[in-house]
């Protein structure tokens, strides 16, 4: 078997490593005897010049440096203010320097010249995300010639956005040195050929296969999975001390998002408001809890996001709090799976309303994590890749407030028939498509 080499932004390190990821992957990685190359985590003043590896994993584990300088222009710089932002529909919001495009072409050639010297002739190198789009091209330079797939796990722009960059053409010159690209939804497979069409010179040709630039490429849509059989497993034991307990007996909505933009959490605070204004009869009867940690905080637009939800947060529940009963409960840190696990399960409904977003994989685990004799509700953002699969649940259009609102209200008073109908749609695409059927069908084409 050939081996498998990952190659990431983080990598997964301590004794157990965990994550989405590797659970799709420590298989592959295992069997092949498989090697998952990553940042090391925190800048450095002098980097290695060479890759260290980290025992203590069932596969191989070899992590890169980043100065103070590469962090700044590399992955706060060009991957977080102009891809970032880019990807999910906010081009407003980017900063454009030209040190980041120089940052991010140096720190993608660095991590090249480190790899290619561990390479192998059968290995088939997984490129994972947007912080690594040239590094096939880079391989190539250095004469790699193995199997290079890269699998995008955010939107992929469309031809308005792609514009907006400061280097739009050059970006589709560093995708066309994959053999194999992934996406999360055909919305994304269709952005990047129509994008490529006005930006760049591609050619469609059947299949899924592509001449871009002159180069052959296929391109494909993997949405991606959870992994479901444990996540059912976890929600059906979690203990009842990680319940939330309410002195009203009121039902509970819960969004479990990192505090981003893209995630349309301010939206869905006031979408609250209007349900409690329009509907006095749920005061005391419905709380909301909203989980979301922070994610990087030295960039701009994630402070402005904070300080806006948290304000909403305390207007809303200083106009309609009671002695009892706190309308909404913002949690600004991470909390761990199996207390989620359990948080989910308890809900009635899972508020999963991104304004942008490539799977989202909160509405897989909301769905996984539910009694399947009384089941919650999963309220879904047409803008979430999840949307594509996940009919059953109640889509709508997270910019409009009162759709919103009211999809809340329906969801509330759902019959239980309707609720166990919709759901067992769900788990069984859930079940079915977990993340493990993720890693193997992308595997076997990229293979």
């Amino acid at each position: 078997m050939s081996r498998l080499v990952i190659v990431s932004n983080r990598l997964p390190l301590g004794d157990n490593p965990s994550g989405g990821l590797v659970v799709a992957l420590k298989d592959a990685l295992r069997s092949s005897g498989g090697l998952w190359v990553g940042f090391s985590g925190e800048p450095v003043e002098e980097p290695a010049g060479q890759l260290v590896f980290h025992p203590g994993a069932s596969f191989e584990r070899a992590s890169f440096d980043l100065t103070a300088r590469d962090h700044e222009e590399y992955y706060l710089g060009y991957s977080n203010s102009i891809l970032w932002p880019v990807c999910h529909g906010r081009s407003d919001l980017m900063r454009i320097e030209r040190d980041f495009l120089d940052g991010y072409r140096r720190v993608n050639a660095q991590i090249a010249r480190l790899l290619a010297p561990h390479l192998r002739e059968d290995d088939r190198i997984w490129v994972q995300d947007y912080h690594l789009f040239p590094l096939a091209a880079e391989l190539r330079r250095l004469g790699v010639e193995n199997p290079i797939g890269h699998f995008l796990h955010i939107p992929f722009p469309d031809f308005a956005s792609c514009s907006a960059m400061p280097n739009p053409e050059e970006m589709f010159e560093w995708l066309s040195h994959y053999d194999l690209l992934g996406f999360q939804a055909h919305r994304d497979l269709s952005n990047f050929a129509d994008a490529a069409g006005h930006l760049s010179q591609i050619e469609p040709l059947g299949d899924n296969h592509y001449r871009l630039l002159g180069r052959m490429l296929r391109a494909g849509v993997f949405p991606i999975g959870i992994d479901t059989a444990s996540f059912i497993e976890e929600a059906r034991h979690s203990p009842a001390e990680d319940r939330l307990r309410s002195l009203t007996g009121s039902e509970l909505i819960i969004g479990v998002d990192r505090l981003d933009y893209s995630k349309g959490i301010p939206n869905r605070f006031r979408a609250f408001q209007a349900l409690l204004e329009n509907n006095p009869d749920l005061h005391e009867g419905i709380s909301f809890l909203q989980i979301a940690p922070p994610t990087r905080e030295a960039v701009e637009a994630y402070r402005d996001i904070r300080e806006e939800t948290e304000h909403l947060a305390g207007r809303i529940n200083g106009q309609f709090a009671t002695v009892n009963w706190t309308p909404i409960r913002y949690i600004h840190r991470a909390l761990p799976r199996a207390v989620l696990a359990g948080l989910y399960r308890q809900a009635r409904i899972g508020l999963v309303t991104p304004l942008a977003d490539g799977m989202n994989l909160v509405a897989k685990e909301y769905v996984a994590a539910q009694d399947v004799s009384d089941p919650g509700v999963l309220i879904l953002s047409r803008f979430a890749g999840a949307a594509e699969t996940m009919e059953e649940a109640l889509i709508i259009n997270p910019h409009d407030t009162w759709e919103l609102a009211e999809a809340m209200a329906k969801a509330i008073r759902m019959t239980a028939n309707e609720r166990r109908r919709r759901h067992s749609a769900l788990l069984q695409g859930v079940i079915e498509n977990d993340v493990g059927w993720w890693s193997s069908s992308y595997l076997d084409v990229l293979g």
